[in-house]
């Protein structure tokens, strides 16, 4: 009985518990389901009707199925409002975020962990340079981005206050502030800034001078200056502090580079141009570009752009199209400035003492109090170095000269991009493309194509741009810039094609300074490759069709090509290497893994996986563990100057550092038995079993996400298995642990045959809105390489329309 009375209380205990986790998961649902709704709120309108009484006239903006804008106005204000109004709308907390890193503000809604960011770039004086070039803009140039800023201010107005105010603001707890064109042009100078620099090269090459023999700098350094005594000796002799200054994580990625190409009507099947693009930038969600479709009487141009900005930087229109790549030109200079022991914001010039700019920037920071910080600015530009002195002053501190600092108008060129209609209008727009320095390649429908490289470029009165130099004397600095006519430039060459992958662009004739560090040459030597495999006349293999020329199809597979031309290089001399010192046969498994792999960087290849993971090993095992972490972080070039260290090497020059190092069979087998143990322990021993795509991953990372564990999972997409390296055409940069964030941001074909149609990916999506369709649909298109079409002329299928009316 007692029994029975024991067991009934426990199935009332049971029922309880039961009944209590039940409470618990239906209220944790109904939690699930408010955030869902609350964030959903948000999501903007892209249907029916809206006034916006900014407008003069009534807008139509259909997005089509991949959600691309195609705005429709009767008069150029009311496109550039409805430009500002529809980008806010997809991406508001993406520009603000943007310009408020450019400009050094983050912290006033981050907190204290974004000071150090804000420092860096209040130094760097984007905001300022920004508002610089506003003046020097045209009234009619001033006149878009006001009425672009209108655009995003009246969405702004809109939703601040309400509850279709986006989600990330909310999470961090304050409404975006009114949109101005400084800030526009303030995001312009952080994409100079992320495509156009070289400072880090000479504050490396400085602390290598101080730490390193002669021989050992020699052989870091990309064309060591034999002529440049006197340069050298002022670095020796006036050491600025690199170590443990210059935070490594705020630089630009070193591969930030492109690929583009265009052929000619000579090589395709129709007879018309083909142009391809596809700029390699960060990855991340949202895309740093914004596809959209501007038109009105005035014009009819569709591309990217990025958010924050009026106008399309990139795409065609019914007459052009146009692609760029990085030149990576030495466009930064750091200059030894000597400071006044009794004054230090006074500087040595030419036998005085000189007084620079000192700048106030405040830093307001979240739940903190506000830091005073001061900008130091030279004649030559700001201090980049310390110059807060807290316990004694040094010597000699770091200046930096820049193109982007001056006052440049790249939305003259954009805008004039977007209205030209053959090649002389468009190369007069180029003129005012000043900051970066970009390769174009640009195709028309009367059928010329053409390259020019384009940009400030400085012609230095001493010196190559890869040491910093004296800032104390007037022998030193530039005078001028390249002349824009004398600029590489191709025209409808004998060829019949135009490529470059950031690749050398011009011979040893050339009479001006570039940049001694060019990309390898791999992705330019394979797409030419691909383009001359072409034999028209001929039957294909696979179809059983004679081959008429190239076409839209042809440049897509291109753009995501894996074939690794780094191996074919240095495999060889790799196996014979471990062949040689495997002497108990140990790897024999792995060996026939990589001579039997046919050089396709693969997903499902496990040869990838041994190859690209030993190349890092290998500098790594030379120089890592010989300077600090930082300025190993910050040290450029790394897989050129080991790569050509291992080709003089294997051709019976072996150099100091291999030599130091045991021997370049020594270091090679040595950095390959690492490699092994690393893939063994995370992915086992089984050798057929190992797969690039197991550890390279494509990685769309939000900003939010990496501040929170939490919201990791739901706002970051999921990674993807995926093929390429950093050396394939189709790039896919890997940060070290597999993640690849850096490769396409953008892919793009356009056939001048009918210029109405073009073919884009713009991965994870459109919208920076975690609910939208388009917040990642394009991932998967990334990975296999598929395309949407954009019209811009004709009926948009599957269409969402949204009319915007003026009061």
């Amino acid at each position: 009985m007692a029994t029975a009375v024991a067991q009934k209380k426990y199935k009332k205990i049971i029922d309880w518990i039961i009944w209590i986790i039940g409470l618990v998961i239906v209220a944790g649902g109904l939690v699930v389901i408010g955030i869902h709704l609350y964030v959903k709120n948000s999501l903007p309108t892209i249907e029916g009707d809206l006034t916006v009484s900014i407008l003069d006239e009534d807008v139509k903006v259909t997005r089509d199925g991949a959600g691309v804008p195609h705005i429709e106005a009767s008069n150029e204000a009311d496109l550039y409002r409805a430009q500002g109004y529809v980008q806010a709308q997809d991406r508001l907390f993406q520009m603000d975020l943007a310009r408020r890193q450019a400009s050094g503000t983050l912290a006033e809604v981050v907190g204290k962990s974004a000071v150090e960011s804000d420092k860096f770039f209040r130094t760097f004086s984007l905001r300022n340079a920004a508002e610089k070039s506003y003046d020097g803009y045209s009234e009619e140039m001033k006149q878009i981005l006001n009425w672009y800023a209108e655009g995003v201010n009246a969405f702004i107005d809109e939703v601040n206050g309400t509850s279709k105010l986006s989600y990330e603001f909310k999470i961090l707890g304050y409404e975006p502030e009114q949109w101005t064109p400084i800030d526009s042009l303030t995001i312009g100078k952080y994409m100079a800034y992320d495509l156009g620099g070289n400072f880090a090269v000479q504050a490396f090459n400085h602390w290598a001078l101080q730490n390193f023999t002669k021989e050992q700098v020699e052989e870091l350094v990309i064309e060591y200056p034999e002529d440049a005594g006197t340069i050298i000796q002022a670095n020796l002799e006036n050491p600025v502090q690199v170590a443990g200054k210059i935070n490594a994580d705020l630089l630009p990625h070193e591969f930030n580079g492109s690929n583009n190409w265009v052929i000619s009507g000579e090589l395709t099947e129709n007879g018309k141009p083909l142009l391809a693009n596809d700029p390699h930038l960060g990855l991340g969600t949202p895309s740093v570009w914004y596809q959209m479709h501007l038109q009105s009487p005035e014009q009819n141009v569709s591309g990217v752009i990025f958010p924050g900005v009026p106008g399309i930087i990139l795409g065609h229109n019914e007459k052009i199209a146009w692609g760029v790549t990085n030149v990576n030109p030495d466009v930064q200079d750091l200059y030894i400035e000597k400071p006044n022991p009794e004054n230090p914001t006074e500087f040595k010039y030419d036998g005085n003492w000189e007084q620079a700019e000192v700048r106030q920037e405040p830093i307001k920071v979240k739940d903190g109090k506000t830091i005073d910080y001061e900008v130091v600015v030279t004649r030559h530009g700001p201090i980049i170095s310390d110059f807060i002195f807290e316990e004694e002053q040094p010597t000699a501190l770091f200046s930096m000269q820049w193109t982007a600092l001056e006052s440049t108008q790249e939305l003259e060129a954009i805008i004039g991009f977007n209205k030209s209609s053959n090649w002389e209008e468009f190369k007069a727009a180029l003129e005012d493309f000043k900051a970066p320095a970009q390769n174009f390649v640009f195709a028309s429908t009367d059928g010329t194509i053409a390259y020019k490289a384009n940009g400030n470029i400085p012609i230095r009165k001493a010196g190559d741009g890869q040491f910093p130099v004296p800032g104390d004397s007037s022998e030193y600095g530039w005078e001028g810039y390249i002349p824009f006519d004398e600029l590489p430039t191709v025209i409808n060459p004998e060829e019949g094609y135009i490529a470059t992958a950031n690749n050398k662009i011009i011979g040893d004739d050339y009479p001006y300074h570039i940049t001694n560090y060019w990309a390898p040459p791999y992705r330019y030597e394979r797409i030419v490759e691909m383009i001359e495999s072409i034999e028209i006349g001929s039957i294909d293999e696979k179809t059983g069709k004679e081959i008429k020329g190239l076409t839209v199809s042809d440049m897509q597979a291109m753009q995501s090509d894996k074939k690794n031309l780094y191996a074919e290089e240095f495999l060889p001399h790799i196996l014979s290497t471990i062949k040689k010192m495997d002497t108990e046969g140990k790897y024999a498994d792995i060996i026939t893994l990589l001579e039997e792999w046919e050089l396709f960087d693969g997903k499902d290849e496990g040869a990838p996986l041994v190859f690209n993971l030993l190349m890092t090993e290998i500098q790594n095992t030379l120089f890592e563990g010989k300077m600090p972490e930082d300025v190993y972080e910050m040290m450029p070039g790394k897989f050129q100057i080991t790569d050509q260290l291992l080709r003089d090497a294997y051709a019976g020059n072996e150099g100091v550092w291999l030599s130091e190092a045991g021997g370049v069979d020594k270091v090679v087998y040595s950095s390959f038995e690492k490699t092994i143990e690393k893939i063994t322990a995370k992915f086992g021993g089984t050798v057929s079993k190992w797969k690039w795509g197991s550890y390279n991953k494509l990685t769309f990372d939000h900003p939010l996400a990496s501040a929170s564990d939490f919201l990791a999972p739901y706002l970051n997409p999921d990674k993807q298995s995926v093929g390429g390296s950093r050396v394939t055409v189709q790039a896919a940069a890997e940060d070290g642990e597999g993640n690849v964030d850096h490769g396409a941001s953008w892919r793009f074909i356009v056939d001048m045959y009918d210029p109405s149609v073009a073919y884009h990916l713009v991965a994870p999506g459109q919208s920076g809105h975690v609910k939208s369709k388009w917040y990642d649909n394009q991932l998967s298109n990334w990975v296999f390489g598929r395309y949407h079409k954009t019209v811009i002329n004709g009926d948009i299928h599957k269409s969402y329309v949204l009319n915007l009316h003026g009061e």
